[in-house]
């Protein structure tokens, strides 16, 4: 009897042990997404600022410009090679929110970054934002201010 129990506790730790180092764990509620959700940018363009016509299409922004993309993967899947931008001006630091893709000069390299802005806020400096490229599992290095954002993208056409 001592020895059938013994099997018995055995079988029954084993089966736990199984268990925890296989077993799946399933969310109380299910998705079929597979990336966490971002802040999407912010709307800047309105269903009167475009005008479909037959052989083209006029979108109104003020002050646009017009970018192309290195592929440095730090943006995928929303930027790739190829990738055109449509891109404005800041005015003012009103002008940038959470979810905005920006383009800007950091200290950290020599060429332009166009990365996700994550959070905003203030210090003993001034106004700061943080930024992440959608494709990092970590944000840029320091607090970025206001003089060092060339543009925010409004626009990308593939």
């Amino acid at each position: 009897m001592k020895k059938l129990i013994i099997l018995i506790l055995i079988v029954f730790a084993l089966g736990w042990l199984s268990n925890t180092a296989y077993g799946i764990n399933f969310p109380s509620s299910p998705s079929i997404f597979t990336s966490k959700e971002l802040i999407s940018p912010s709307d800047r363009i309105t269903e009167d600022d475009i005008s479909i016509f037959d052989d083209y299409i006029i979108i109104n922004i003020q002050n646009a410009t017009w970018a192309r993309y290195a592929d440095s993967n730090s943006m995928d899947p929303l930027l790739d090679y190829g990738a055109n931008g449509i891109e404005i001006v800041p005015e003012s630091t009103d002008d940038i929110h959470i979810g905005d893709i920006i383009i800007f000069e950091p200290f950290w390299s020599s060429n332009l970054i166009v990365h996700r802005v994550t959070q905003i806020g203030e210090d003993e400096d001034g106004w700061y934002c943080i930024t992440k490229g959608d494709n990092s599992n970590i944000t840029d290095p320091g607090k970025l201010r206001y003089e060092q954002i060339e543009f925010i993208l409004v626009g990308i056409l593939y």
